[in-house]
């Protein structure tokens, strides 16, 4: 055999790809990881005016954006459909959003459960379906989930986020199972302590309850980690991107951690 057959498959080149949550954090960084293995991104979030800053710095050409809140059903479906309609099939999903306010879970609201189910599983089930039809024609596809390492140890003090991440958990593996004859692979990425809006946001709801600093905070909780550290964005990002890769085309139904060895369970 050629060495070209033995070379690992990582060109996303001809291939387009969905990112959701795209204007900062792992969103953002996941974008420019798709660009810079050939894909064309096409970037979602709720600021334009994000969105048209990072397209001016993405790698690559005919990227795009779309300025929408993923939590608005039916503009979602319209934007979206008239992307596929205008430029073609996305094959590449990323499903990534920001996660519900903390607390315990016996103080949350059913508004903040039903709100929570909405902006994740909802919309990764609206996603999911309006790109399938073009995955299916393309014979490729790749479904990734951004969620949490709650999927296997629920986190203290994120009830409503613990509950919601468990249920697209167990969406993301029962889909796998039905689209992977078509070339489709469905994948959850489970982020430690990585260093977003997201983390500087629980650090200060730890610190007022607690009496605490935001840096003791901090190193309490990198102390936690094997690794002694936060992952930055782009760390987790590189995952993702292997995931929609041609060489991680028999990977399939399966929920990796990125935390740096935090999560105690195999």
């Amino acid at each position: 055999m050629g060495s070209a057959n033995r070379t690992m498959n990582t060109s996303l080149l001809g291939k387009r790809a969905l990112v959701c949550g795209a204007s900062e954090g792992i969103g953002r960084a996941t974008a420019f990881a798709l660009a810079d293995q050939g894909a064309s991104v096409v970037a979602v979030a709720r600021s334009e005016v994000r969105l048209s800053q990072l397209l001016d710095e993405l790698p690559g050409k005919d990227h795009g954006f779309i300025a929408v809140d993923l939590n608005h059903h039916n503009e979602v479906r319209e934007r979206i459909e008239k992307n596929l309609r205008e430029v073609g099939p996305l094959t590449i999903l990323v499903n990534n959003s920001a996660g519900p306010k903390g607390g315990p879970i016996h103080e949350a609201k059913l508004d903040e459960f039903a709100a929570a189910f909405h902006q994740h599983l909802l919309t990764n089930q609206l996603l999911t379906q309006l790109l399938l039809p073009g995955m299916k024609t393309e014979g490729f596809g790749r479904i990734i989930n951004v969620i949490s390492t709650s999927v296997r140890v629920p986190i203290p003090g994120l009830g409503v986020s613990n509950t919601v991440r468990a249920a697209v958990a167990s969406w993301a593996k029962t889909l796998s199972q039905e689209v992977a004859a078509h070339g489709i692979t469905v994948n959850s990425i489970l982020p430690g302590f990585t260093k977003t809006g997201r983390l500087d946001s629980l650090l200060s709801q730890a610190a007022t309850r607690t009496g605490k600093t935001v840096s003791e905070v901090a190193d309490e909780w990198k102390a936690m980690i094997p690794a002694r550290r936060f992952a930055e964005p782009e760390e987790v990002a590189g995952v993702i991107a292997f995931f929609a890769s041609p060489a991680a085309g028999y990977v399939s139904g399966t929920t990796l951690a990125v935390d740096g060895g935090r999560t105690p369970a195999l």
